[in-house]
């Protein structure tokens, strides 16, 4: 779909963005996504690079994956709209979600006990740092466990923590043996399973 895009030099230009993606038959969207590449577009005039977010449906049916994306502007229009799409079997709302799931997936996690290890991580963080905006995002696995980076503690930095296998697996066996048991049913609003259900204002409760 055509877009027009303004820049802060006065010009528009016009981008042509996919409405829907295959991450099976174009994988390399993956890596751009994660990278924070994908649908990144240069002003025709001043060359500033411009990252806006649109709706998107990703699949990928490999990994039984599909996957409703709205662009932050949305958030509050998702909270208040009456009906599910049945076509979306889960909601990210943003791209750097998007980002952040696809890398959950692609890692063979389950996103329910992802997002309460990042509440967990985000509770301690703001009991030290109640001043600050924290946000803790899931990056990746590796051979020692799990790696979440949590923003807003210090300016211009990132904070890396280190989970083990042993808890991300503890946590998984509390959200299997006991859905019902906090924080997983705050976690989940409709079809989108996110930390940020919790921490959203009371106006979209």
């Amino acid at each position: 779909m055509k877009h027009k895009i303004p820049c802060f030099c006065d010009n528009t230009f016009v981008i042509d963005a996919p409405e829907e993606i295959n991450l099976d038959t174009d994988p390399q969207h993956i890596e751009d996504i994660l990278a924070g590449n994908f649908m990144n577009y240069t002003c025709t005039n001043c060359g500033k690079k411009h990252k806006p977010e649109f709706v998107l449906a990703v699949n990928w049916p490999s990994k039984n994956l599909n996957l409703e994306v709205l662009p932050e502007l949305d958030r509050g229009g998702f909270y208040r709209r009456k009906e599910e799409k049945e076509a979306a079997q889960e909601t990210v709302i943003s791209y750097p979600e998007m980002a952040e799931r696809i890398a959950m997936v692609k890692d063979g996690l389950v996103t329910e006990a992802v997002e309460a290890l990042k509440y967990y991580l985000f509770v301690k963080a703001d009991e030290n740092y109640p001043e600050e905006d924290i946000s803790v995002w899931y990056h990746s696995k590796n051979e020692s466990g799990f790696e979440f980076h949590i923003h807003g503690i210090k300016d211009n930095e990132v904070a890396v923590m280190h989970i083990p296998p042993a808890l991300y697996e503890k946590t998984l066996g509390d959200f299997q043996g006991n859905s019902k048991t906090e924080p997983f049913p705050s976690l989940r609003v409709k079809s989108y399973c996110s930390i940020q259900n919790m921490l959203r204002p009371d106006e979209l409760k």
